[in-house]
């Protein structure tokens, strides 16, 4: 069996350290009235995990020119979860759907080599980050949430940018073995979100 080249290894190595990078539980002990506190608390791990998902799965399953769809839908659908959760909405078992989500974008990335129709891949993103809203929205303290709201959506912009950018590598420099470096990074991705889901 031929191994992938230095060059792969490096490629997917960096992939699976920026799906994994951090254990941290994304909606417990965190503070939500700063700029600062917005900036670093996507970096919880079923944040990241969705974000970079999103991304790159978006590079894979869309049309070239359609690319930006998927973090935009993810990125108004949040809002717009957010607006609602704080006003008092919410679902049963949020946390543990969320963790679920996490599952859900694994497996979108394992088949994204398979043809799903577009409204129905960007329905799953928005529905999914729709419940990341509502839980971020029912964090809102009575003030100064407007500057974590602000910190929040750009880091979440900026990891939906890392997961195109690592959509595109691959797509550019592991073009034949692509749908196995989906499949792994869905493993990964997938594994992240039973593991959430284990500690709920």
């Amino acid at each position: 069996m031929k191994l992938l080249s230095p060059t792969s290894l490096r490629a997917t190595g960096v992939a699976a350290l920026a799906l994994a990078a951090t254990a941290a539980q994304a909606h417990t002990g965190h503070g939500t009235s700063s700029l600062m506190e917005g900036l670093s608390h996507p970096f919880g791990l079923d944040h990241l995990l969705a974000m970079v998902a999103v991304g790159v799965w978006s590079v894979r399953a869309l049309p070239p020119h359609q690319t930006w769809r998927g973090p935009a839908t993810f990125l108004l659908a949040l809002v717009a979860g957010a607006a609602l959760g704080t006003m008092g909405a919410s679902v049963p078992f949020l946390e543990h759907l969320i963790a679920l989500s996490v599952v859900l974008f694994g497996a979108m990335l394992v088949f994204s080599g398979q043809r799903m129709p577009t409204p129905l891949g960007l329905g799953l993103v928005a529905a999914a980050a729709a419940l990341h809203g509502l839980a971020h929205g029912a964090e809102a303290p009575a003030s100064g949430f407007a500057g974590y709201a602000l910190g929040f959506v750009a880091t979440t912009a900026a990891l939906h940018f890392g997961g195109v950018v690592a959509g595109l590598g691959i797509r550019q420099f592991l073009a034949r073995k692509a749908t196995w470096a989906m499949a792994g990074l869905g493993t990964l991705c997938s594994g992240g979100g039973i593991y959430l889901f284990s500690q709920l």
